[in-house]
C-alpha cells in the first residue's frame, strides 16, 4: 500500500523567499504524526499545499498518488487554525451541512461526541465560547471516515480539562489505515499520542523520526529535544 502523502523536492517560494525548499517526505498509513516547528518554519505552507490551497513552485506533493484537488478532498479531512464556518449557523445546521456535503460523514458519531462535550446543538456558533467553537470544528472534522486528517492547532484554544477528551477523540476516530497529521505548539500535551514527529526549520526537514527512536537515540522527550533544537 502506497503512502498516504508523498513529497518529492517540494518547493514553495515567494519572490526570493523559500517557504519550503526541496522537501522529501513520505507519511505511512495508520500513524499519528506531529508536524513541529517555530513560527515561519513552513508548517502552514505544507498543510495548505496538501489541501490544494497553494500550488508548488517546484517539485510534487501527492495524496494517495494524486495531486491535491477535488478527488483528494474526498479523502482528506482538514481542520484549519482559524474558523471557516458562518457564525450564524447553529450546530445542528452545521451537522446537516456536513452530512449533505461529505458522503463519509457520520452524524451519529458527531452527535455522540457533541453530547459528551455538552455542546448545545441548538445554539448558533457565534453564541458559543471560542473553546466550544473549536470543539465543534474538531468534532465535525473527526466525524468523517477519511484517509488523512490534517489538524492545524486542534487544541490551541481549548481549556486543559477538555484536551484529554479531544486527544482521545482523535485516537478513537481514525481507522488503522488512516493517518493523522497534527501541527501544534503544545508538544507536551500531544506527545503521548504521537507515533512520529517531523521538525521543520527554515522550510526544510531537520528531523523525521519515530517517537521511540527519539527517546532511544537522544534519551529525551520530544518536547525537550524540540526546545534544544529550536532554542525555546
Amino acid at each position: 500500500m502506497r503512502p498516504i502523502l508523498e513529497c518529492q523536492k517540494l518547493t514553495k517560494k515567494y519572490g526570493n523567499f523559500f517557504a519550503l525548499s526541496n522537501v522529501d517526505l513520505s507519511l505511512e498509513r495508520g500513524k499519528i504524526v506531529g508536524l513541529l516547528g517555530p513560527n515561519g518554519s513552513g508548517k502552514t505552507t505544507l498543510i495548505k499545499l496538501a489541501n490544494g490551497l497553494l500550488t508548488p513552485s517546484d517539485g510534487h506533493i501527492m495524496i494517495n498518488g494524486l495531486e491535491p484537488g477535488p478527488a483528494t478532498k474526498k479523502i482528506v479531512s482538514y481542520l484549519p487554525d482559524r474558523s471557516f464556518f458562518n457564525g450564524h449557523m447553529t450546530v445542528n445546521h452545521l451537522l446537516a451541512y456536513y452530512a449533505d456535503f461529505y458522503r463519509n460523514f457520520s452524524t451519529e458519531r458527531a452527535l455522540k461526541m457533541l453530547d459528551a462535550l455538552e455542546i448545545d446543538k441548538s445554539k448558533r456558533l457565534n453564541a458559543l465560547s471560542k473553546g466550544a467553537q473549536e470543539k465543534v470544528q474538531l468534532v465535525l472534522v473527526m466525524s468523517r471516515d477519511a484517509d488523512l486528517y490534517i489538524l492545524d492547532e486542534p487544541i490551541g484554544g481549548v481549556d486543559p480539562a477538555a484536551r484529554d477528551y479531544i486527544l482521545r477523540t482523535i485516537l478513537s476516530n481514525y481507522s488503522e489505515n488512516a493517518t493523522v497529521l497534527i501541527s501544534t505548539h503544545l508538544i507536551t500535551d500531544i506527545e503521548q499520542v504521537l507515533d512520529y514527529v517531523i521538525f521543520l526549520q527554515n522550510g526544510q526537514i531537520s528531523l523525521n523520526a519515530s517517537v521511540d527512536e527519539i527517546r532511544t537515540e537522544y534519551g529525551k522527550s520530544v518536547d525537550t529535544l524540540f526546545r534544544e533544537v529550536f532554542k525555546c
